[in-house]
C-alpha cells in the first residue's frame, strides 16, 4: 500500500490551482459547484429505470426529483463528513438490470418497487459494516497495488468513452447524426480553447480554464439553439416548486430475502467499481488515499445509498466525470463539491430547473463527457508510469482493458440471454476489468 501511496503521489496529472482543503468565496462556489452538476447526467438514471419498468409520468417526475435529493445528500455527506474527497455522487448505472428483475419477480407496481427499496436498504446497511469493520480496506491494501488501481483508472475513463460517443452524439435524440456530431465537436472544442487560454495566459486566463465545461456547455446550447434542435418546452411546463414523495406515505419498503441477495451482489460489484472513482480523484489531486478514507469512504458509500433508499431513489456512487473536470480546471475544493450537493437538492425541490438542465442536448453533453473521459484514462496511465511493465503486468493490463471494450460493445440481446448473475457482473465492465486484473495480478507468476 506504501508503494501504491508514492505512486499516486508522484503521479498528478494535472496542476493544481486551488486544493482540496483550501476555501473559495461563495460566489465562486456557487458557480463551480454548478458546473460539476452540469457535467453529470443525473437524471438519465431514473429517467431510464422509469423507462424500463413502465412509470407513469408523475411517478417517473418524482423519480427523477428523489433522485436528484438523494445526490445531493450523498454528495455532502461523502466529501464534508466521510471520505472529505472532492467527490460528487450520482445514481449508478450497474444496478439497472436487478432494479427490472426484482421489480418484475415482486409482482411489479407498488409491490415490486417496495421490494426494490427495501433489497436497496439491507445492501446499504451492509455496505456500512463492510467499512466500519475494515473488511473492504483490507482488500483494497490486499489485491490493489499501483498496477492493479492504474488499471482500473484507465478502463474507468475507457468504458465510459463508448457511451459518450454512442449514446450521447451518434444516437442523441432530438437531431441527425450531422448535427449532433457538430455539436459535439463544437464543446468539445470550446473546452479544449478554454483550457489553453488558461495554461497559456495563466492568472489573466485562469478563468477560462476554471469554467470551461460550463462555457463549453453555454455555448453548445447556442449552436443548438441556432440549429434549432433546442427544446425548452419541458422547462415552460414545470412547476418552480414541488414536493418530492414521502417514505411511508406514498411508498414503503418489502424485505424479500431472494432481492436482498441480489442487491448484495450489486453493492459488491459496485464498489469494485467506485474504488475505480476513488483512486481516479486521488491520483488527480496528488493526494493518496489512507487506510482510514477508505473505510470511511466505503460507510459513506453504504449512507448514500441508505438516504437513496429512504428516498425512493436507486443507489448512488461516486461518478468519475467530476476527477476529469478537476483535472481540466485545477480546482478540487471540498467546498465546491458541498456547494455541488446544495444544488442537487435545489434541483430536486424544483422542476423547472431540473428541466432546464435534462434539455441540455445530449451531444453537447457528450462533446464534454468524452474530452473527460480520455483525461481519466490518462490518469490510470500516469500511475503505472513508475512502475516496472514486464510480461506478467501486460497481461495485467491488456486483458481488462480488452475486456472492457468486449463488454461495453457486447450486444444486449446476448447479455439478456445469460444468468442473472452473469448479467449482473457484465452489466458493469469496469467491475469486472477490476475483478480480471486483481485475479491475474495474483494468478500470473512473477517474471523476473
Amino acid at each position: 500500500m506504501e508503494t501504491q501511496k508514492n505512486n499516486l503521489a508522484n503521479s498528478n496529472t494535472a496542476h493544481l490551482t486551488v486544493l482540496p482543503d483550501d476555501k473559495v468565496p461563495f460566489g465562486q462556489s456557487a458557480l463551480l459547484g454548478l458546473q460539476h452538476v452540469m457535467a453529470m447526467d443525473v437524471y438519465v438514471v431514473p429517467f431510464l429505470i422509469a423507462m424500463l419498468i413502465g412509470m407513469q409520468s408523475g411517478q417517473a417526475s418524482a423519480l427523477i426529483q428523489s433522485t436528484f435529493i438523494a445526490a445531493g445528500i450523498a454528495t455532502i455527506v461523502q466529501s464534508h463528513f466521510c471520505m472529505k474527497l472532492p467527490i460528487a455522487q450520482g445514481p449508478s448505472y450497474v444496478p439497472l438490470g436487478a432494479i427490472v428483475g426484482i421489480y418484475a419477480a415482486s409482482g411489479s407496481g407498488e409491490f415490486g418497487w417496495s421490494a426494490v427499496l427495501g433489497a436497496s436498504l439491507i445492501g446499504a446497511i451492509f455496505v456500512i459494516i463492510l467499512g466500519y469493520t475494515g473488511i473492504f480496506n483490507k482488500i483494497v491494501k490486499t489485491f490493489i497495488p499501483p498496477i492493479v488501481g492504474g488499471t482500473i483508472i484507465f478502463v474507468v475513463g475507457l468504458s465510459l468513452m463508448p457511451v459518450g460517443l454512442s449514446s450521447n452524439i451518434f444516437e442523441g435524440a432530438g437531431a441527425t447524426i450531422s448535427q449532433n456530431i457538430y455539436l459535439a465537436l463544437i464543446s468539445a472544442t470550446v473546452l479544449i480553447g478554454c483550457v489553453m487560454l488558461g495554461s497559456i495566459f495563466r492568472q489573466k486566463g485562469r478563468v477560462f480554464r476554471i469554467v470551461s465545461v460550463i462555457i463549453a456547455l453555454l455555448i453548445g446550447c447556442v449552436a443548438a439553439n441556432i440549429m434549432g434542435i433546442l427544446d425548452l418546452s419541458a422547462v415552460g411546463k414545470a412547476n418552480w416548486f414541488s414536493l418530492p414523495q414521502l417514505p411511508f406515505v406514498d411508498y414503503g419498503f418489502t424485505f424479500n430475502f431472494s432481492a436482498i441477495l441480489t442487491m448484495v451482489i450489486i453493492y459488491i460489484v459496485l464498489m469494485a467499481e467506485t474504488t475505480g472513482t476513488w483512486f481516479a480523484v486521488s491520483n488527480v489531486i496528488d493526494k493518496p488515499l489512507t487506510d482510514r478514507q477508505i473505510n470511511r469512504g466505503v460507510i459513506g458509500e453504504g449512507i448514500g445509498c441508505f438516504i437513496a433508499s429512504l428516498l425512493g431513489s436507486t443507489p448512488v456512487t461516486g461518478y468519475s466525470t467530476n476527477a476529469g473536470v478537476i483535472s481540466i480546471t485545477g480546482i478540487a475544493s471540498r467546498r465546491i463539491f458541498i456547494v455541488a450537493g446544495f444544488w442537487f437538492i435545489l434541483f430536486g425541490f424544483s422542476g423547472k430547473l431540473a428541466a432546464l438542465i435534462s434539455a441540455i442536448p445530449s451531444a453537447v453533453i457528450g462533446g464534454v463527457f468524452v474530452i473527460v473521459c480520455g483525461i481519466i484514462a490518462i490518469s490510470g496511465l500516469q500511475v503505472m508510469k513508475n512502475e516496472h511493465i514486464g510480461e506478467k503486468e501486460m497481461y495485467v493490463i491488456a486483458v481488462p482493458v480488452i475486456l472492457t471494450l468486449a463488454l461495453t460493445l457486447l450486444p444486449k440481446d446476448f447479455l439478456y440471454a445469460l444468468p442473472t448473475t452473469v448479467q449482473y457482473l457484465f452489466g458493469s465492465p469496469i467491475a469486472t476489468a477490476a475483478l480480471v486484473a486483481i485475479m491475474l495480478n495474483k494468478v500470473l507468476p512473477n517474471v523476473k
